[in-house]
C-alpha cells in the first residue's frame, strides 16, 4: 500500500493487528543482556587480578590463611565494585522509552482512537496536537503552522516548520500547531531507532588508567615470579627446606606486587567522585573520574552546552538604522539595553518595534513557579524571545495585548514566509503587524541598507526577522493590506552561557583542545566558536560529504553533523592517540557519549544521554568540567605516588632477598616477615595516600600522552632509585649487625619496615599554600610505625614473627638509619626541580613539560 494514499479512514482494526504481528511492536529492541558470570570473568581477566588469585591459590596449598584471606578480601571487592558499574552503564539503552511516546492518536476505521504508542504500524494514520511527541516516523498529510522541535534528535535548536509532504521523526515534538501524517517507518527502523542502534552497538574502551594498570600488571607478575623462582632456587641450593623456600617465594610475589593497588585506586576514585559530586558533577563510572585528568580533547555539542538552549533578542536595527543590543537571561523579562555600548533607555522607536513584534506573536512567558524555577515559555521559542525583549524594552506584554486585541491574522506560510496580525486599537483606528523573512518584508530598492544589516546579523550565525507596520481607519482585508512601514531588524540567537568564554579558556590553559560539533547552521556554528575564542576560519560541514581525516585533524568547528558522523569524529581522534571527552543533552548525542573516553552529560538534558555519559552535570555548566578535570589528575597523581612508594618497598625486599646470600645471610628476612611489613606498609599508608590534596599549578600543566605508561616520566627511575636506598641501608644495618654479633635478621626487619614507611612521607603531595595536609597519611604512617616496632618488642608477635627483642640503643640506632633513603629522595627531588628552573613535584607533568606559574610549558 502507498503510504502516501492511505485514507482519511486510516486501517482497520483487522488491518493493524495483521500488521503489527507481522512487522513487531513499535518499540526499540534492548540489546541481550550480558549475563552475570560473564560479567564477573570481564573482571577477573585483569593481569593484576589474576596474579593476586595465583597468590591466594599457593598460599591456600601452603595452609597459610591470613594472607589467602587479606587477597580474596581485595578480588572480590574490586569485583563487586565493578560488575555494578557496568550493570549501571547498560541502562543506556533502557532509557529511550523515556522520550517514547506511551499513548498517540490514530485514525481506525474512520475514527480517532487513542491506542499505545507501541502498538503503532506502518500505514497508520496519525494525528498530532501542539506538545504531542511525534510516535513513529510519518510522512505529513496534513500540517497547520506545523513546527516541530527536532533539538533532541538534531541538535537545532530552532523549531523546524514542516508541510504536507515533508516527514517527522520520531522522538521529535510538535511545538505549535497540528498536523496528521501516515506512519513510514516504526521501531527500530525510526530515526529514534537507528540512533538506538548506534547507542546500543557502541561500546565504551578501556580508560587510559585501566589500560596502564593492565600493561603495568602483566610486567609486574612477570617480574615478581622471575625473581621469586630465582630466591626459590637460590635457597633450594644453600640447604634450606623446600616448604619455608615455598612460602618464601609467595611471600616475596605478594611483596612485590602491590596488591592492595586495586583498593588504593578505589578509594582515590571514589573519594573524587565525592568531591566533584560537591560541584555538582556526579560520575556513573568511577573509572570516569580519573579519565578526566587524560582527557586531551573536549567535543562539546553547543545547544544547551555551550548556550542556553534558549532564543532570545541579541540585536535590533529601528527603521532609523540605529543599532541596540539587548542582554538578559533566559526567558526573564529583565535586561539591558545598549546602544553603542552604553546602557540606554528604550527609544519610542525601539519600543514601537518591540510593540510589533509583542502583538504580531502567539507565545506566551510563563513565570517562575514551584515545578519550573525560571523563566519559561509556551509556544515558538523565536515568538517567546520576541515577548521577552518588549519586556526588557518596558513594556507590559498582558496590557500592551489587551489594549490591542487581534481581530484578524494570516499564520506563517512557509511559502509567503511572513505573519500579518491586525489589531483594533482604543482610538478607533487599526494597527497591521508583518512580521518575517527580511527579503520577504523588505524593499530591495528601499531598505538596501537595512538588508545589509540583515546580511551581516544573519553571518554572525542570528535568525533575522523584519517588522513592518501601517495604520488604518478601517478594518483592512488580508488579501489587500495597507502600505507598510518598517519597524525594524530583531536578530534572535541562542546565547551563549555566561560561563562559556571562561571555560573554554580555561581549558585552553590546561593543555585540553576544546571543539565544537553541532547539527545547526554553519555560520551560526562560526559564530559560536569566533565568541568562543576558537579558530573558525575554517567549518567542516557534515552534509558535504564524508569527513576525511584532514578533517578530523584540523577543524574545531563542525555544523550539520548527524549522530553516525559524531561517531566518526570521536573515532578518528581517538586513532590519533586523544584521550576524547563529548559532551551533550540530546538524544542525538546518546552514541557520541558512549564511544567517548568519557561522556559528560548535561543533567537537564534527555535521560537517554544522562544515562549513556558517564559524568553528569547537575548544574549544566561545562564550566564545573574544568574542575573535575583537576580531580582527575589529582587522583592520578595519587595513584602514581603510591606506585612510587609499593614499588620502591617491593624492589627493596626483592633486592634483600637476593643479595642476602651472597652477604652471608642464607636468609635474610622470615616469610612471615616479609608479610607482616607488606601488610603494614602496602595497607593503611597506601590507602591513605589516595587522599592526598592535588599539587599546585595542577590545573596549569598540559594533560600527559595516552601512550605514556604509568611508571612513565621518570617514575620508573625514581622506583629504582627508592628501592635501591632502602635495600643498600637494610643490607648495610645487617651486615653491620652480623659482625658486632646482634640479631641481625630482626634489624634488618625493622630498618626494612621503617624505612618503607619514611618513603611514604618523603612522597607526600606539595599542594598549594593554605591546602588542608592529609593528616590521615601521617596517622597511619605513625600507626604503622608503632606496630612495626612492636614486631620487636611485644612477646606473641615475637613468637609469631620470629624475631628477637632490640635494646633502645638499637631502636634508635634503626630508626635513625631509616631514615636515610627518605632524605636522599628529598634531596634528589629539591635537585631536580633547581636543574628545571622551577619546583617540580613528583609525580610531575606529561614529558616534556614543568609547572612554571600556574602553567604549562614546552621544556
Amino acid at each position: 500500500m502507498d503510504t502516501l494514499l492511505t485514507g482519511a479512514r486510516g486501517l482497520t482494526a483487522a488491518e493493524a493487528a495483521a500488521r503489527l504481528a507481522a512487522e513487531g511492536p513499535n518499540t526499540v529492541e534492548p540489546p541481550a543482556p550480558r549475563g552475570l558470570l560473564h560479567r564477573i570473568w570481564r573482571q577477573l581477566a585483569d593481569p593484576l587480578v589474576l596474579l593476586l588469585i595465583a597468590a591466594a591459590v599457593v598460599t591456600t596449598l601452603l595452609d597459610d590463611l591470613p594472607d589467602t584471606a587479606v587477597i580474596a578480601l581485595v578480588v572480590i571487592v574490586n569485583t563487586v565494585i565493578g560488575v555494578a558499574q557496568e550493570i549501571r552503564a547498560d541502562r543506556a539503552i533502557a532509557a529511550l522509552d523515556q522520550l517514547a511516546a506511551p499513548e498517540a492518536r490514530v485514525v481506525r476505521d474512520g475514527a480517532d482512537r487513542i491506542v499505545p504508542a507501541a502498538t503503532i504500524v506502518r500505514d497508520d494514520l496519525v494525528r498530532l496536537e501542539a506538545g504531542d511527541i511525534v510516535p513513529a516516523d510519518l510522512r505529513l498529510t496534513e500540517a497547520q503552522r506545523a513546527a516541530f522541535d527536532e533539538s533532541a534528535l538534531t541538535g537545532e535548536s530552532v523549531p523546524v516548520h514542516r508541510t504536507p509532504g515533508d516527514e517527522a521523526s520520531a522522538g521529535t515534538v510538535l511545538n505549535t500547531g497540528r498536523a496528521a501524517g501516515v506512519v513510514v517507518r516504526t521501531g527500530a527502523a525510526s530515526s529514534l531507532g537507528r540512533i538506538a542502534a548506534l547507542v546500543a552497538g557502541t561500546r565504551p574502551g578501556p580508560t587510559p588508567l585501566q589500560k596502564r594498570i593492565a600493561a603495568l600488571g602483566r610486567v609486574l607478575g612477570i617480574a615478581a615470579v622471575a625473581v621469586s623462582s630465582i630466591v626459590f632456587a637460590a635457597g633450594l641450593l644453600s640447604g634450606q627446606p623446600v616448604a619455608r623456600m615455598a612460602i618464601t617465594a609467595v611471600s616475596l610475589v605478594v611483596a612485590a606486587v602491590p596488591e592492595s593497588l586495586p583498593a588504593v585506586v578505589t578509594l582515590a576514585l571514589a573519594l573524587g567522585a565525592r568531591r566533584m559530586a560537591r560541584t555538582s558533577a556526579i560520575p556513573r563510572r568511577l573509572h570516569a573520574v580519573e579519565t578526566l585528568g587524560s582527557v586531551t580533547v573536549i567535543a562539546s555539542d553547543k545547544t544547551g552546552t555551550l548556550t542556553e538552549n534558549r532564543m532570545s533578542v541579541q540585536r535590533a536595527v529601528t527603521a532609523g538604522r540605529e543599532h541596540f543590543t539587548i542582554s538578559g537571561t533566559g526567558y526573564a523579562p529583565s535586561g539591558e539595553i545598549r546602544h553603542d555600548g552604553t546602557p540606554v533607555t528604550p527609544p519610542e522607536d525601539l519600543r514601537h518595534l518591540a510593540l510589533a513584534g509583542l502583538l504580531c506573536n502567539d507565545a506566551e512567558l510563563i513565570a517562575p513557579g514551584q515545578r519550573q524555577p525560571e523563566w519559561g515559555a509556551a509556544g515558538d521559542p523565536m515568538e517567546a524571545a520576541l515577548v521577552a525583549f518588549a519586556a526588557r524594552c518596558g513594556l507590559d506584554p498582558g496590557a500592551e495585548r489587551a489594549a490591542a486585541s487581534r481581530i484578524a491574522e494570516q499564520p506563517f506560510d512557509q511559502d509567503t514566509r511572513r505573519m500579518v496580525t491586525v489589531h483594533e486599537r482604543p482610538g478607533g483606528d487599526y494597527l497591521v503587524v508583518c512580521k518575517g523573512a527580511p527579503e520577504t518584508v523588505l524593499d530591495a530598492r528601499a531598505h538596501g541598507e537595512l538588508l545589509d544589516a540583515a546580511a551581516e546579523l544573519a553571518a554572525d550565525g542570528l535568525r533575522v526577522l523584519a517588522v513592518a507596520t501601517a495604520t488604518a481607519g478601517t478594518p483592512p482585508e488580508l488579501d489587500a493590506l495597507p502600505p507598510l512601514e518598517l519597524a525594524g531588524l530583531v536578530a534572535i540567537g541562542d546565547p551563549l552561557r555566561a560561563s562559556a568564554r571562561d571555560t573554554a579558556a580555561a581549558f585552553e590553559a590546561s593543555g585540553v583542545r576544546l571543539i565544537l560539533i553541532t547539527g545547526d547552521h554553519p555560520a551560526t556554528a562560526a559564530a559560536i566558536g569566533t565568541q568562543l575564542g576558537l579558530p573558525a576560519e575554517r567549518v567542516v560541514r557534515g552534509d558535504a560529504g564524508p569527513l576525511t581525516a584532514d578533517d578530523i585533524a584540523g577543524a574545531r568547528v563542525y555544523a550539520r553533523t548527524r549522530p553516525e558522523q559524531k561517531l566518526d569524529i570521536i573515532a578518528g581522534l581517538q586513532e590519533r592517540g586523544e584521550v576524547v571527552a563529548m559532551t551533550g543533552d540530546g538524544v542525538n548525542d546518546a552514541p557520541a557519549l558512549r564511544r567517548a573516553d568519557i561522556g559528560v552529560a548535561m543533567g537537564g538534558g534527555t535521560e537517554v544521554a544522562r544515562q549513556a555519559a558517564e559524568l553528569v552535570l547537575v548544574d549544566d555548566n561545562l564550566g564545573t568540567v574544568s574542575a573535575a578535570i583537576g580531580e582527575g589528575r589529582r587522583i592520578y597523581d595519587n595513584i602514581r605516588r603510591f606506585l612510587r612508594y609499593a614499588l620502591s618497598g617491593g624492589i627493596a625486599e626483592l633486592l634483600v632477598m637476593l643479595a642476602g646470600p651472597l652477604l652471608g645471610m642464607p636468609l635474610a628476612l622470615l616469610p612471615g616477615q616479609l608479610l607482616w611489613i607488606n601488610l603494614l606498609t602496602h595497607g593503611v599508608p597506601g590507602v591513605a595516600m589516595g587522599a592526598e590534596p592535588a599539587e599546585a599549578g595542577v590545573l596549569g600543566r598540559r594533560p600527559r600522552s595516552p601512550q605514556e605508561s604509568v611508571l612513565g616520566d621518570g617514575l620508573l627511575r625514581s622506583v629504582l632509585l627508592g628501592g635501591l636506598c632502602v635495600a643498600s641501608v637494610v643490607l648495610a644495618a645487617g651486615v653491620v649487625a652480623d659482625r658486632l654479633d646482634r640479631p641481625w635478621q630482626s634489624i634488618m626487619f625493622t630498618v626494612l619496615g621503617l624505612a618503607q614507611l619514611g618513603v611514604a612521607l618523603a612522597v607526600r603531595a606539595k599542594p598549594d599554600p593554605g591546602t588542608p595536609r592529609n593528616w590521615a597519611l601521617l596517622a597511619a604512617v605513625a600507626f604503622s610505625g608503632i606496630l612495626q616496632v612492636a614486631g620487636v618488642l611485644v612477646g606473641p608477635l615475637r613468637t609469631l614473627l620470629g624475631t628477637e627483642t632490640l635494646t633502645l640503643a638499637e631502636l634508635v640506632a634503626c630508626a635513625a638509619v631509616a631514615t636515610v633513603p627518605a632524605l636522599l629522595l628529598r634531596i634528589v627531588q629539591r635537585r631536580s626541580a633547581r636543574r628545571d628552573g622551577t619546583f617540580r613535584p613528583d609525580p610531575g607533568p606529561a614529558a616534556g613539560t614543568t609547572i612554571e606559574a600556574g602553567r604549562g610549558e614546552e621544556s
